[in-house]
């Protein structure tokens, strides 16, 4: 009997399987068209609006962080600039305290060497002055030992002893090993004139 169920049947006639299944089809066509193509459509709409949003965050993050990295740039710069300059103005202020120190040592040291330059030409001054007593009284008394008689005279000996510095003083470094004995000499013959 099958067999001849299938030679009475025409495939291009429709039957009620046919129309029910198109009825159905057409069922579920629209309620896709109605209900789940629009909630597909507005979640894809929506997913898309989240991504363009995204690419929009992201994009807008991308400006920022070129905006924040240019102004760390310039920042950068200028802590640069301005860490040059106050080494300059720090090498400026250190060579001029350097100045200022060097002056004031220099000046220290000039007043410390004219100090004491002063100090030894009043112990030269000093110096000469107990020499010239004590060489006086030692040449007169060598000169009185040379003529063999005694030198009481004041003003004599006085006059002798002055002839007899002025003439070392007068000769020069080299011949003062000789001045001693030619001043004790002309000492003792001015003493017996």
């Amino acid at each position: 009997m099958p067999a001849k169920v299938e030679a009475t049947s025409n495939f291009l006639v429709p039957n009620a399987t046919f129309v029910v299944e198109l009825i159905t089809f057409l069922v579920i066509f629209f309620i896709l068209a109605k209900y789940v193509v629009p909630w597909v459509n507005n979640q894809l709409a929506a997913r898309q609006e989240a991504i363009r949003q995204q690419f929009q965050e992201a994009e807008e993050a991308r400006a920022r962080l070129e905006a924040a990295e240019a102004e760390y740039r310039e920042q950068l710069a200028a802590a640069r600039a301005d860490a040059a300059r106050q080494r300059e103005e720090a090498r400026e202020q250190g060579a001029q305290i350097l100045a200022d120190l060097r002056a004031q040592a220099q000046a220290e040291a000039e007043r410390i060497t004219k100090a004491a330059q002063q100090h030894l030409e009043a112990e030269r001054a000093r110096t000469v002055a107990a020499l010239r007593a004590e060489v006086g009284t030692l040449a007169v008394e060598l000169a009185g030992r040379i003529v063999g008689e005694s030198l009481e005279d004041d003003a004599r000996q006085r006059r002798v002893v002055e002839r007899f510095l002025t003439e070392i003083e007068s000769r020069d470094g080299s011949n003062s090993s000789k001045v001693p004995v030619a001043a004790s000499a002309s000492a003792g013959e001015q003493v017996r004139d």
